[in-house]
């Protein structure tokens, strides 16, 4: 399996690559953007949720815990006094960190069903619940922030899968296919657990009508692809082809009045006759 930088790594890229996409294609204000684009990278890591007593284990339960608190947080300030706030904020804070953990961890193993597309289209209609009911978020901007924790979820198990084949040993590890897949046939009862926390989660997620128009959309597709290299070759507002010009390249090839004879002549005009012989006609049979 790849290490936990290695995952935050390339999560990122992959992540900052979509948001390019997403930002190009104008859909999204720039501030939203950057809660889906860092969504995306915890998307990346959070397979390995399922790790035992593990230093990305403990960093993602403290993220989660930070993230749920806050959460906690804003959804109580209208209501609660400052004390209730504090209570409720830390509680939360505690209760995932450490309750959350023990209890994950007890019930999993690694490689098991959260290293699986299932567990990820759980997390992506999770992520749009909360994006849209505790952070309110646009529903539009809920769906895109779960789709980018897909994506990141994806990266991870593809990953995973690409580290399992030993390129200098030319072999293939017992790991392979154990993060790709869609159940995890050692556990079948966790498997259809997951199945149903998916299924459930989907009945509760925001209406994704302005998700689903805005990805399909041909007017935005086309719009992509327009954008997608620079007009007539203007990389970063400078000119290449007048550049290339002034330092010399590009420029036409010396043309030359001098033929072979032996190569046909592509203008279409006739061919050119050899010259005549200086040497007299009586005198081309002599040899001195």
């Amino acid at each position: 399996m790849a290490n936990f930088p290695t995952h935050i790594a390339v999560g990122t890229v992959v992540s900052g690559l979509a948001a390019t996409l997403t930002l190009a294609a104008d859909v999204i204000a720039p501030e939203s953007l950057v809660a889906v684009t860092l969504a995306g990278v915890v998307g990346s890591v959070l397979p390995d949720i399922d790790l035992k007593d593990s230093r990305p284990s403990r960093a993602l339960f403290a993220g989660l815990a930070v993230f749920f608190s806050f959460c906690v947080l804003f959804v109580t300030a209208p209501k609660y006094s400052i004390a209730e706030m504090w209570i409720a904020w830390l509680g939360t804070l505690f209760a995932v960190r450490y309750i959350g953990q023990k209890v994950f961890s007890k019930f999993s193993y690694h490689r098991g069903i959260w290293h699986s597309i299932v567990a990820g289209l759980f997390f992506w209609f999770l992520t749009a619940i909360i994006f849209k009911y505790l952070l309110g978020f646009h529903e539009g901007v809920a769906w895109l922030g779960g789709g980018f924790v897909f994506i990141g979820y994806m990266t991870h198990l593809i990953l995973d899968e690409v580290y399992s084949v030993d390129v200098y040993e030319t072999r293939v590890k017992a790991s392979f296919g154990t993060a790709l897949k869609f159940y995890d046939s050692k556990r079948l009862g966790e498997s259809a657990l997951v199945a149903g926390l998916a299924v459930l989660a989907f009945m509760v997620t925001p209406p994704a009508k302005v998700f689903v128009d805005g990805v399909t959309s041909q007017q935005l597709w086309a719009g992509l692809h327009s954008r997608l290299l620079p007009p007539q070759g203007h990389w970063f507002g400078i000119d290449i082809q007048q550049q290339r010009s002034a330092l010399g390249f590009g420029k036409a090839p010396l043309t030359s009045d001098v033929t072979t004879g032996s190569l046909p002549d592509r203008s279409g005009a006739a061919p050119v006759a050899p010259a005549a012989s200086p040497v007299p006609a009586g005198e081309a049979g002599k040899v001195n």
